[in-house]
C-alpha cells in the first residue's frame, strides 16, 4: 500500500506558509485603517493550525526520495488542497461570496488563470486585492517549481526532454526541489521587485504596482479594477508587455545568466520561435485594425501588441475590448491563446516547444513518404527526439482537444452557448483568463455562470496547469496498483 505520509508531510507544510502568507494582506487592512483584518486573521489561524497539524502527523514518514506514485499524488494534491484554504479569505470577508465562487476564485489564482467571479474590484479592500495577487504570485513560483523537478521526472507530455537541462532530479524529489526552489526564488522575486519599480515610474500607486508586478510576473492577469489595464496610462501597458514576454521565458535561462552564462539565453531555439511568433501576431493584428477602422499610430499599435501578448503567455490583462475588432481578429486572438509561452516560465497553454517537436515530427514524415528508405529523425535545438518524447507530445495533443471538446459540451448541457462553451473550456483548460462573448469576454466576468459551469471550469484550470496526463494517471487501476 502507498505510504502517504511524505506526501500529507509536504502539503501540510505548504498550506501552512500559505497560512502564514495571509498575514501580508492582514497587515494592509490594519495599516489602512478597515474592521476587515479579522477576516485574514481568522483564516490564517484555521489555515496554519490545519496545515501544520498535517505536517506534524506525517513527520515520521519522511524520506529523501517519491516514489513516482507519491510524486503524482504530491503534484496534484498540492494545487487542489491550496485553493481549498485560499478560498476562506473570499468566503469569510466576502458576505456574497459563496464557496463555489470562492473556491473558484482562488483556483483561478492559484493556477495562473486569471478569470475571475467578481465584480466590482475597485470597491473590495485592499486586503482582498492583495491576496488575490498573492494567491497568483504564490501559484507563479509553484508551477515553475513543477515544471522544471516534477514534470520532467513523470515525463508529462513531453518534459522529460527537459531533463538534460542540469536538474537531475531522479530519486532526490525533495532535496532538489527546495535547492532549485531557492534559486528561482531569487530571480523571481528580484523580477517583481523590478517590475514594481517600473509599474511606479508608469505612474501607478504603489500598492496598485506591487499586485499588479506580482500579477504579472506570474501571467496570472488579477487586477484591481473592473477595466483591468484601461485605468492606466499607455506607459503601464508597456511595461507589463515587456514583463509578459520575460515571465514567459524559461526562467533556467535567467538562472544561468545571473551565473554569467549569456549564450543558453540568446540561442534557444524556443525563445526564438516563442517571439518570432508573437511579433508576426501583433503585426498581423495590427494591420487588420487598420485595414478595418483606419486607425493607426502608437495607440493602435500598443492596443494589438498588450493584448496579443497577454492572451499568448496567458496573462489575461486586457487594456480594450478586443471583441469589437471584427471575427478574424477575435479567431486569430482565440487561437493565440493555446499557443502560450516556453516551458520552465510561469506561461501556460500548450507551450511552444511542443509545437515545435510537432511540425519536426511532420517534416520526418513528410521526409519518410518522399523517399521511404532514408532515415529522417525528428531534432530538437540540434537534438535528435526520442521516441518517448515524440510519444508524449502527441498523446498531449489528443488528450487536450478530447478534453477541450468532452469540457466544451459539459458546459454547453449546463446552458452555455457555443461560444461561452466552447471559449469557457479553452480558457481555463489552457490557463489563459478571459474567454469569448459578452459574459465572460474581456469586459466581463464569470459571476453569472451557473454552478455546475463553475466547477467543471475550477477542475479544467487545475487540469490544465498540470498538463493533464499528472492528473488523469491518478484515474487508472494501475496507478493505485503499483
Amino acid at each position: 500500500m502507498m505510504d502517504l505520509r511524505p506526501v500529507g508531510y509536504v502539503i501540510g507544510l505548504l498550506v501552512a506558509v500559505l497560512g502564514i502568507a495571509m498575514l501580508l494582506p492582514l497587515l494592509v487592512d490594519l495599516a489602512e485603517g478597515r474592521d476587515h483584518w479579522p477576516v485574514f486573521a481568522e483564516s490564517a489561524l484555521i489555515t496554519i493550525l490545519t496545515g501544520g497539524m498535517i505536517a506534524l502527523s506525517c513527520a515520521n514518514g519522511v524520506r529523501e526520495g517519491l516514489t513516482i506514485q507519491q510524486t503524482f499524488l504530491l503534484t496534484t494534491g498540492v494545487w487542489l488542497a491550496l485553493p481549498i484554504f485560499g478560498a476562506l479569505p473570499f468566503v469569510i470577508g466576502a458576505t456574497e461570496a459563496r464557496f463555489v465562487d470562492a473556491f473558484f476564485e482562488a483556483m483561478s489564482g492559484l493556477t495562473t488563470t486569471g478569470s475571475t467571479v467578481f465584480s466590482g474590484l475597485d470597491d473590495l479592500p485592499k486586503g482582498l486585492l492583495l491576496w488575490r495577487g498573492i494567491l497568483q504570485w504564490l501559484g507563479g513560483i509553484g508551477i515553475i517549481v513543477v515544471a522544471m523537478v516534477f514534470l520532467p521526472e513523470l515525463r508529462v507530455g513531453g518534459m522529460q526532454i527537459f531533463r538534460t537541462e542540469g536538474f537531475d532530479t531522479f530519486g532526490k524529489i525533495l532535496p532538489r526541489a527546495t535547492e532549485i526552489a531557492s534559486r528561482i526564488s531569487v530571480i523571481y522575486v528580484a523580477l517583481t521587485l523590478i517590475c514594481t519599480l517600473c509599474y511606479i515610474s508608469a505612474g501607478m500607486g504603489s500598492f496598485d504596482a506591487t499586485v499588479h508586478a506580482m500579477t504579472t510576473i506570474a501571467t496570472g492577469g488579477f487586477a484591481n479594477y473592473d477595466a483591468s489595464f484601461a485605468a492606466f496610462g499607455p506607459a503601464a501597458s508597456y511595461v507589463a508587455t515587456m514583463f509578459m514576454i520575460l515571465a514567459a521565458l524559461p526562467f533556467v535561462r535567467f538562472v544561468q545568466l545571473s551565473a554569467g552564462t549569456a549564450r543558453p539565453l540568446l540561442y534557444d531555439t524556443q525563445i526564438h520561435v516563442f517571439l518570432v511568433t508573437a511579433f508576426c501576431i501583433v503585426s498581423l493584428i495590427a494591420m487588420w485594425n487598420l485595414w478595418q477602422t483606419g486607425a493607426w499610430g502608437e495607440g493602435a499599435v500598443r492596443t494589438a501588441l498588450f493584448n496579443t501578448v497577454s492572451l499568448m503567455t496567458g496573462t489575461g490583462y486586457a487594456n480594450a475590448d478586443y471583441m469589437q475588432w471584427g471575427s478574424f481578429a477575435v479567431t486569430v486572438l482565440f487561437f493565440t491563446g493555446l499557443i502560450g509561452g516556453c516551458a520552465g516560465s510561469t506561461a501556460c497553454s500548450i507551450k511552444v516547444f511542443r509545437y515545435q517537436l510537432l511540425f519536426a515530427s511532420i517534416r520526418a514524415q513528410l521526409q519518410k513518404t518522399r523517399s521511404p528508405h532514408g532515415i529522417f529523425t525528428p531534432r530538437y535545438a540540434g537534438r535528435p527526439v526520442g521516441e518517448d518524447v515524440l510519444n508524449s507530445v502527441m498523446s498531449f495533443f489528443m488528450f487536450f482537444t478530447v478534453t477541450l471538446g468532452l469540457l466544451a459540451v459539459g458546459l454547453a448541457m449546463t446552458g452555455l452557448d457555443f461560444v461561452t462553451a466552447l471559449s469557457g473550456a479553452a480558457t481555463a483548460l489552457a490557463n489563459i483568463g478571459p474567454g469569448l462573448g459578452d459574459e465572460i469576454g474581456p469586459a466581463g466576468n464569470f459571476a453569472g455562470l451557473n454552478d455546475t459551469a463553475k466547477w467543471l471550469l475550477s477542475a479544467a484550470m487545475l487540469i490544465g496547469r498540470l498538463e493533464l496526463m499528472a492528473v488523469y494517471v491518478m484515474f487508472t487501476l494501475q496507478f493505485w496498483r503499483a
